[in-house]
């Protein structure tokens, strides 16, 4: 269902959101730990975008494993993990003049410099650089040297990469800097011109190689080899686009982004050449047109603009939000689309059951990609298409696996044509399949189905939940097709001389499969309860659930009983509470929780995990339960410095002053809310005041 069409119910909003976080956490996965993207951006902007509007029309369907509240995915594998001295944050896009002049009436907000109703917005310089279509950089440099690069991994901590690094001509192993800084960090953008992944791609297809779809895939692969000496065969190139100084430095400090540039480029970085200092809204959309024609005429790739506030101080005081700078968007340019033919319909069955039909088409090459499958999400999404059998049907840009189908041209529809819609009979067991009313899923509720079955094993045995090596799709196909394994806790009985029978697995590897499922008996309470595969309860949700309740029969028989002392929790909303008590007044999943119990899952809290939430519970700042509002601007520290002070004290930072405000720390030019605040008669302080309010405790 699209963004722009109207909610049908609750219900259906929810089962849309759930289905909506599965499909970008999965794109996300894919993305960020198995390098093996399998969505375009486009594709995950549409879908991340509807699940936005989503949350914003109901609150309640926000959960704190939604992708709308995380940062980043989860870290890739095989390189060592590095935090990063400043975080890496994401950008929020626009996709059209209403939502560029939307985050910019935002920014005005924030910075108390709203105009007055009917007067015009005030002009604030911005900066607009070409969106390079590659793969995020952390270079840390000490006294002029380079000494780490890292990927972006998360936005916390990345992959450190440095050998690989070093063979990127573009990048300075010495700033042209004397004296240089103890430390910077400057960020930017690697990737491989167009010109160069051609040949790169030629050579491969004479060797009988696969090729990479694309070059930001070939960018994000090369940096990724072990042998640095494939790396600059490869011909990386990189531009910088910003960077961070320690506050103590001397030297000459940017106080703008377009001095900031102009400083990487002298340092000795490769700055892109085609940015641009604009006055105005006007010239940020004026920027944007002149680009969408000649970005077709650069050799590397590009698909928007970066637009950033121009003076760092009003980017300071704008801050962040959890995800991303308020300060920064980037404004893409629109989708590429084309025409195909429906070659057929295709059911998938879930692990919860629901059948999700899947459109097969004529494969067709958008931006380098050839794509011949999408996703059509569920029934009223098929009606809404009005799909018939043999329709051309118009894709969007989409991923290396799965695209979006945009929409059905009825004028090419072949004579006798039928319509298309769900079976009524589960394609994996052909039992009678369901779908209450209001929802937006259709699904087979036989607990024994293979295809539920096969999706419940492999969410139990993932990365997130007991991560179990060795356990993939392929064996877990082979283990469900001989009847080996018809629970979850048949997984627990297979002994190596029974693995080592199934197709290509030897001896040593059926050996090592059964060490890692033992060894997932110790996995955490939280991974455990997240690996039943409950609906609504995510990773972030099921580490919450598990502090709370010590053992399953806790949960379970406070779902059942008292659900309301659930719903007390922070982040537990009312779907989930009401998912819990679904599930655990199911039969059948309260046969699954005495299967895993009889196997030796201790589905429960260790002595240890009770002893470090002892620990972490002990230690209470003084600002603990206390809501503080920053406005305006400190005299010796950013707005960054003081939240990080006031939540390493306990305190929670808002961004709009209430009854519930503890007090508000108000700076220079404070604006309207230090007159809310005074209206309502709140506390405010200054940073001496924080400062002696921090200092309180000590000693």
């Amino acid at each position: 269902m699209s963004s722009s069409q109207p909610l049908k119910s609750s219900s259906s909003s929810q089962a849309r959101a759930e289905e909506l976080r599965r499909l970008l956490n999965r794109a996300a996965h894919a993305y960020y730990v198995l390098d093996a993207p399998e969505m375009e951006d486009p594709v995950y902007d549409q879908l991340y975008r509807e699940l936005q509007a989503l949350e914003h029309q109901d609150s309640t369907l926000v959960s704190p494993d939604s992708p709308t509240q995380r940062v980043g995915g989860r870290l890739a594998e095989g390189f060592r993990s590095v935090r990063h001295r400043i975080a890496l944050f994401s950008l929020d896009n626009a996709f059209n003049r209403d939502e560029l002049h939307g985050w910019y009436g935002r920014l005005l907000k924030v910075l108390d410099r709203a105009p007055a109703e009917g007067a015009p917005p005030p002009a604030l310089a911005m900066v607009g650089e070409l969106k390079i279509d590659g793969n995020a950089l952390a270079l840390s440099y000490e006294n002029g040297v380079l000494v780490r690069a890292a990927t972006r991994g998360d936005g916390e901590q990345g992959e450190e990469i440095t050998a690989n690094v070093r063979t990127i001509s573009s990048i300075p192993l010495r700033l042209h800097l004397e004296p240089a800084p103890a430390w910077v960090e400057v960020r930017g953008e690697a990737f491989i011109p167009d010109a160069t992944f051609h040949a790169i791609n030629n050579e491969r297809l004479s060797r009988d190689e696969a090729l990479f779809a694309n070059p930001r895939n070939a960018c994000a692969g090369t940096l990724r080899q072990l042998d640095p000496s494939v790396v600059a065969s490869r011909r990386l190139d990189f531009f910088a686009y910003t960077l961070q100084l320690p506050d103590d430095w001397q030297g000459r400090r940017p106080l703008t982004q377009w001095d900031a540039l102009q400083w990487l480029g002298d340092a000795g970085f490769k700055v892109n050449p085609n940015a641009g200092l604009l006055p105005d809204l006007q010239s940020v959309e004026q920027f944007f047109d002149t680009w969408d024609t000649e970005r077709r005429q650069l050799n590397y790739a590009t698909d928007g603009v970066v637009v950033k506030l121009n003076d760092l101080r009003l980017q300071d005081a704008a801050g962040f939000t959890q995800k991303a700078p308020r300060w920064a968007i980037a404004l893409k340019y629109p989708a590429e689309e084309a025409p195909s033919r429906l070659v057929r319909l295709t059911y998938q069955v879930g692990r919860t059951g629901v059948i999700t039909p899947v459109a097969e088409f004529e494969p067709v090459a958008l931006a380098g990609t050839s794509v011949s499958r999408a996703t059509l999400h569920n029934a009223d999404r098929l009606a809404e298409l009005d799909l018939h059998s043999g329709d051309t049907i118009v894709v969007r840009k989409a991923g290396e696996i799965i695209p979006e189908v945009l929409r059905v041209l009825p004028e090419l529809r072949p004579e006798g044509a039928q319509p298309l819609d769900l079976p009524h009979q589960c394609p994996s067991c052909d039992s009678e399949l369901v779908r209450e009313s209001g929802e937006a899923a259709t699904r087979c509720v036989n607990s024994s189905c293979p295809a539920i079955l096969r999706g419940a094993l492999r969410h139990w045995v993932s990365k997130g939940a007991l991560d179990v090596e060795g356990m993939g799709g392929k064996l877990i196909g082979q283990l469900v097709e001989r009847g080996l394994v018809h629970a979850i806790s048949d997984l627990y009985r297979l002994d190596a001389a029974l693995l080592s029978s199934l197709e290509r697995m030897g001896e040593k590897s059926a050996e090592n499969l059964v060490t890692a499922i033992e060894a997932s008996r110790a996995q955490p309470w939280a991974r455990q309860l997240y690996g039943l595969g409950i609906h609504h309860v995510g990773e972030v949700n099921a580490k919450a659930l598990a502090a709370a309740f010590p053992d399953v029969d806790t949960l379970a028989q406070t779902a059942i009983d008292h659900p309301e002392a659930i719903s007390e929790l922070h982040g537990i909303g009312s779907e989930i509470n009401q998912s819990l008590q679904q599930w655990f007044n199911t039969g059948a999943n309260q046969k699954l929780i005495q299967q895993l119990q009889d196997v030796g899952l201790s589905l429960a809290t260790s002595e240890q995990e009770r002893q470090d939430l002892a620990s972490r519970n002990s230690t209470i700042g003084v600002l603990s339960g206390q809501t503080v509002v920053l406005t305006g601007t400190l005299p010796t520290m950013s707005r960054t410095q003081a939240k990080e002070l006031i939540e390493a004290a306990g305190g929670k930072v808002s961004g709009s002053v209430s009854k519930k405000t503890s007090f508000v720390l108000a700076g220079e030019e404070a604006g309207s809310k230090l007159e809310k605040a005074n209206k309502l008669g709140l506390n405010v302080i200054d940073e001496a005041g924080l400062i002696a309010l921090l200092k309180s405790t000590e000693t």
